[in-house]
């Protein structure tokens, strides 16, 4: 029987990039290196931000402190955006009320 050779799957080039997080250097994957070493400024800011405010050292207990931080930020921005659409939405049931009321009174 003979074999069909199959095509092979070409896999997309991957460019790395490469960035530095409180001075030590990384090499990342990602669809947008542009995005990439924002993300890395922001952590590399954070880290750098705990140290000085910290007696610590240790660049592992600066990271992790340095994670909670931004997580903390992350989770006060959802739900301060949270709150924002639940508002927002009471406030169009608010006047989609209003308007089937009025409709309601006029017969339409």
């Amino acid at each position: 029987m003979a074999r069909k050779n199959s095509p092979q799957q070409q896999q997309p080039q991957t460019a790395y990039t490469t960035v530095s997080i409180y001075d030590q250097t990384y090499h990342l994957i990602g669809q947008d290196p542009d995005h990439i070493r924002s993300l890395a400024a922001q952590v590399d800011a954070k880290m750098r931000a705990v140290a000085a405010q910290g007696r610590t050292v240790d660049s592992l207990r600066v990271a992790v402190l340095a994670a909670l931080n931004l997580a903390d930020e992350l989770s006060q921005t959802v739900g301060a955006d949270a709150r924002k659409g639940h508002n927002r939405a009471a406030s169009l049931r608010g006047l989609l009320d209003e308007v089937l009321e009025a409709d309601l009174k006029t017969g339409s």
